[in-house]
């Protein structure tokens, strides 16, 4: 079950940053972290941290992944704060995979289902449990939004209306709509690379969308997303830029 818990009780959380974000988009934690910290949080950060483990679990490398998972889990345990994560993927693997992995392992089984029970992807810690959404605003600097929905966050962890509502305080026609917003841009982690010909057959109709839209920005919640499509976008000469939403958003002075 997950923990209740109301804002005022939070005065500080750690901050899982995933491995994309630590190597090619480290402006997206800066983002994170000062989001956070202009709303009264201390942000910990583990230095140690490393993969949650979801490519060797995607893969079928359970093993590995468990190993992984162990470490996450003790790293993660050394403080009993909330865990925040800029990613549906990999907290979809920290709040429901590892459990999954580790059902057998009675010790781990329990450090693993606490672990979950305060761990969030970043857009539903804001708007779920400190229910911040009139605090913060979306801010494009002008610029034309649209949004994708990354599959591990909408299937995975329900985020559905949680980033629609932060990015709802942009200012007025800003947002548009994206036809087929809510479907798979074709990365799918190993699946891209496995199956390159389909991953390019599905991004080609997530651009042809984006496009349409008359937007400048694509905002996501998973850069392993914003990264396949800004290669297709890139490829195809496009001027549509991909932000993070935690890059677009911002706290009510």
């Amino acid at each position: 079950n997950r923990k209740e818990t109301k804002m005022a009780e939070i005065k500080k959380v750690q901050l899982f940053v995933t491995c994309l974000v630590d190597q090619f988009y480290p402006d997206v934690g800066f983002s994170v972290v000062e989001i956070l910290e202009d709303l009264g949080i201390e942000v910990e950060f583990q230095q140690a941290q490393t993969c949650c483990g979801q490519p060797a679990f995607n893969g079928g490398f359970t093993d590995e992944a468990r190993l992984m998972a162990r470490y996450t889990i003790d790293l993660l345990s050394k403080s009993d704060a909330p865990v925040v994560i800029p990613s549906g993927s990999c907290g979809d693997m920290i709040i429901h995979r590892n459990t999954e992995i580790l059902k057998d392992d009675p010790i781990y089984l329990k450090k693993a289902q606490d672990l979950a029970a305060r761990t969030y992807e970043f857009t539903s810690f804001l708007v779920d449990v400190l229910k911040v959404g009139d605090r913060i605003t979306a801010d494009s600097d002008g610029d034309k939004m649209t949004y994708h929905a990354s599959c591990h966050g909408l299937r995975g962890l329900g985020l559905k209306t949680q980033p629609l509502e932060l990015l709802g305080t942009a200012a007025e026609g800003c947002m548009c709509d994206l036809e087929g917003r809510e479907e798979c841009c074709g990365f799918g982690g190993l699946f891209a690379v496995k199956m390159g010909e389909i991953s390019g057959k599905i991004l080609e109709t997530k651009i042809e969308n984006i496009e349409k839209t008359g937007a400048q920005i694509l905002v996501g919640g998973d850069v392993s997303c914003l990264m396949h499509i800004s290669g297709g976008l890139h490829k195809k000469k496009s001027r549509v830029k991909t932000k993070h939403i935690a890059e677009v958003l911002k706290v009510k002075k």
